[in-house]
């Protein structure tokens, strides 16, 4: 069964609701386009946006300790800035992210949704061709921005070990791809990938946290994901990293092709 793309999603403002797309187009050296572009900062997070450096996710708001951020579904239209918000199946909220006024407007709702949440005023941050991902830069990489990629395999011996279902979606991956033997991408480090007109290469397994353990249907904590990895398959891991080396065009049912011999380019 050859490996196939089976899901593609991008994650606009982080800790918020994934958005599903049937295709994108990848940059060299870049992220997916719009993927984490906004962040929710703390009062006390000090973010220039003229000199953009990375921030762990303990500076923003976050699914780790702000379970509650899963009952909101939110919407971005890139061409607009345009973030709709809905609650239990109601629009909340819909403003521009590009404009002042509706930046203050997001920025009081999530101080309301948070009463005494945060000592002083949350606000929405950016900086031009940044991305607020978890990943530090990899030592054996050329850039700091990533696309994630989680193996369904992986995920349904996860969910045999632990005798309970477990939502894809928990692990906020890029693309999901199914039809390889669960774990075989953790033996992908260094390789080269090709999908659809792209070329990657992976440069790291990515280490799973708290974050993990919310319900993205409910916002409850209800598995112990990084306890049932190291109980099961005695690491913490489930998925990769892969900076993009080659641009192009990805789409849900492209074929994913490894390289067997490691190499640090990609033609």
């Amino acid at each position: 069964m050859p490996q196939t793309i089976a899901a593609i999603y991008r994650y606009p403002v982080k800790g918020l609701s994934p958005e599903p797309l049937g295709s994108v187009a990848l940059t060299p050296g870049k992220c997916l386009p719009q993927d984490r572009r906004f962040a929710i900062a703390l009062p006390s997070t000090r973010f220039d946006p003229e000199r953009p450096e990375w921030l762990s996710k303990t500076h923003f708001v976050m699914l780790m300790r702000d379970e509650q951020l899963a009952e909101l579904t939110t919407r971005f239209d890139a061409e607009a800035d345009l973030l709709t918000i809905e609650r239990h199946g109601r629009t909340v909220l819909r403003e521009s992210l590009r404009h002042a006024d509706g930046r203050r407007r997001i920025e009081a709702f999530f101080d309301d949704f948070f009463p005494g949440g945060a000592e002083g005023p949350l606000r929405i941050v950016e900086a031009e061709g940044h991305s607020f991902a978890d990943a530090r830069r990899k030592p054996n990489a050329t850039t700091g921005q990533y696309v994630s990629l989680i193996n369904l395999a992986s995920i349904a011996a996860l969910e045999q070990s632990i005798g309970a279902p477990v939502a894809p979606l928990r692990f906020r991956a890029n693309v999901y791809f199914e039809g390889a033997p669960a774990w075989s991408e953790l033996e992908w480090l260094e390789h080269g990938i090709a999908i659809g007109g792209a070329r990657l290469r992976v440069v790291s397994a990515i280490t799973r946290c708290a974050a993990t353990q919310v319900n993205p249907a409910t916002a409850k904590r209800d598995l112990d994901i990084v306890g049932a990895l190291q109980r099961g398959f005695g690491h913490n891991l489930m998925g990769v990293y892969a900076e993009v080396v080659a641009g192009g065009e990805i789409a849900a049912g492209d074929a994913i092709i490894t390289e067997r011999v490691p190499r640090r380019d990609v033609p």
